[in-house]
Parts: C-alpha cells; sequence; structure tokens
C-alpha cells in the first residue's frame, strides 16, 4: 500500500428498530461478516442512536461505533456533551461521534423545533462542536469520555460551508454522494471530483490526516455487471449505464470487480471508508473480505 493511503474500513447504517434480541443479532452479524463500524442514524422513526450503540457495543468486541449521523439541531450542545461523553464512557471508546447540520424539515416540525436557515443551521453546528471539545478538555466536565481529546469526529455533508467547516474539524468527512436532499439524484463524477477537490484544498495540510467517507446506495455483488448497472439505471434514468458504472456510490459486479473498483475510487477521490445500508449488509461482505488490510 503506498505510502499516505489510508486502509479500507467499512461501515453500516442500521436504521430498522427492533427489539433486543433481534438488535443484538443484527450487530453480532455485522461484526461477523467484517464490518468495522456499526452506525445509527438520527430521524424520527429510527432507532435511537445513543442506546443503540451502547447495546451494540455490549454484545460486540471489536467494531467502532457512529452516529451516521446525529443532526446538530435536535440538541442543545451541553445536553449532547453529557450524551457523548457518556456514550463514550459506556462503550469503551469505541464512539466514533458523526455530525450534521440538518435537513429534514419535517422532522424539525414533528420535534417542535423552528427550522432555521442554512447558515444558521451550520452556525449551530459549529458551536456543537466548540462546546463538545470544550466538555472533551475539562478535566472537571462529567461523565468522562473514554478517549482521550473525546471520540473522533466524522462531518457529513456536501456544501461549501459544510466542508470549510468540516476542514477545520473532523477526523473524518463523509460525502453522502447525492445532489439533493428531497428527490435522490446521485452526484456525477464532476461533481463528486469537485466536492472532494474543494475539501481536500480547504484540508490543506490536514489532507493527509483526515479520512475520507461515502455513503454507498447500490450494492449488487452480480456475475452480469451490465445488467446490474442497467437495474440500477432503471430505477435512476437521470443517470446513463456509463455514468453510473464510474461512481462510488454505485458498486455492482463481481466481489473482484467492486474490490477493483473501490481501489479505483480510493486512487481517484481518496475514499477509504465505504459505508452502506443495513439492506445492503449481508451483500457487501464479499468484497470486504478481498479488501480488509489493504
Amino acid at each position: 500500500m503506498a505510502t499516505g493511503r489510508k486502509p479500507f474500513r467499512f461501515g453500516v447504517d442500521l436504521i430498522t428498530p427492533a427489539p433486543r434480541r433481534a438488535w443484538v443479532e443484527k450487530c453480532r452479524k455485522a461484526e461477523e461478516l467484517g464490518y468495522d463500524v456499526i452506525g445509527v442514524g438520527d430521524h424520527l422513526g429510527m432507532p435511537a442512536p445513543f442506546p443503540a450503540l451502547v447495546l451494540a457495543a455490549e454484545n460486540t468486541e471489536r467494531v467502532r461505533l457512529t452516529t451516521f449521523v446525529l443532526n446538530a439541531g435536535f440538541y442543545h450542545p451541553v445536553l449532547l456533551a453529557r450524551e457523548v461523553t457518556g456514550t463514550d464512557q459506556l462503550t469503551g471508546g469505541r464512539l466514533e461521534l458523526g455530525l450534521g447540520a440538518g435537513y429534514v424539515e419535517a422532522e424539525f416540525d414533528a420535534a417542535g423545533i423552528p427550522f432555521p436557515k442554512a447558515r444558521q443551521r451550520l452556525d449551530h453546528l459549529e458551536r456543537t462542536i466548540k462546546e463538545l471539545k470544550k466538555s472533551y478538555a475539562d478535566p472537571a466536565h462529567q461523565p468522562r469520555p473514554a478517549q482521550p481529546g473525546g471520540p473522533p469526529l466524522l462531518l457529513g455533508g456536501r456544501g461549501n460551508g459544510l466542508l470549510t467547516l468540516a476542514a477545520e474539524h473532523a477526523d473524518t468527512i463523509a460525502f453522502i454522494g447525492a445532489t439533493a436532499s428531497h428527490k435522490m439524484l446521485l452526484a456525477d463524477a464532476a461533481e463528486l471530483t469537485d466536492r472532494v477537490g474543494f475539501a481536500k484544498a480547504a484540508l490543506g495540510t490536514r489532507a493527509a490526516e483526515v479520512e475520507l467517507n461515502v455513503f454507498a446506495h447500490c450494492v449488487d455483488v452480480t456475475a452480469d455487471r451490465r445488467a446490474g448497472l442497467e437495474a440500477v439505471h432503471r430505477r435512476m434514468p437521470e443517470r446513463t449505464v456509463g455514468q453510473l458504472a464510474e461512481l462510488p456510490t454505485v458498486l455492482v459486479g463481481t466481489a473482484a470487480q467492486i474490490a477493483e473498483q473501490l481501489e479505483t475510487h480510493r486512487e481517484r477521490y481518496g475514499f477509504s471508508y465505504f459505508t452502506v445500508l443495513e439492506h445492503n449488509l449481508e451483500a457487501l461482505a464479499p468484497v470486504i473480505d478481498l479488501l480488509h488490510g489493504k
């Protein structure tokens, strides 16, 4: 592996609530299949992130646990600091904190929280990050985080403001790989190149330190790559088969072909950390087997 190239990591975002036994089984399966990170989102109707991650930690041994990603707008920074440090303590220092500015207006409405303009949501996210760091550094703050300096920070988004903030504070920058929040339209290679380029320029000398994550929307391990890509195209006709074939958000082909795609995407964009939704939990497993340790 070339110097400075980060090793692959694979995460799965568990989004379907389940009773205790079924939740434990899902988390154990993710670890057994080779995933490095178990994530929980932060949308209404999904599992409650912090208790779900504590239960995951209690029933696994090595996987990291992440909020992928927490809606900062739902939380007062001081109260969030208690949840984060307490969860890091109870998971034995396996927590990675994913944060975003929040974007689903209907969820703010349901929670009775005003939906601020984008700039205000970003400002609140920045205040939250700074308050968390202040809490981590305060020896009087309780609970104490298990990890010195607090959990590693992942920031997810695509706009210039968010990427600039991530370049200053994040250990991992997550790219959703889509151009819109309300209608799923996968970003094409040119937009991804632009967004990653902007982030790397903002990172400056930190670029070699910071991990880049991308969310893989489509996973299909199949012997007929062309047919698999055509099936994706029928669901997402805005992108041609050729465009879909070159995206890191669309992983289609044999396990060996997908592994080769991921190595190409790491070389081209710097993506070394790939996340899928739980319905793709088993689909990606043979690819993980081929790439672990690389």
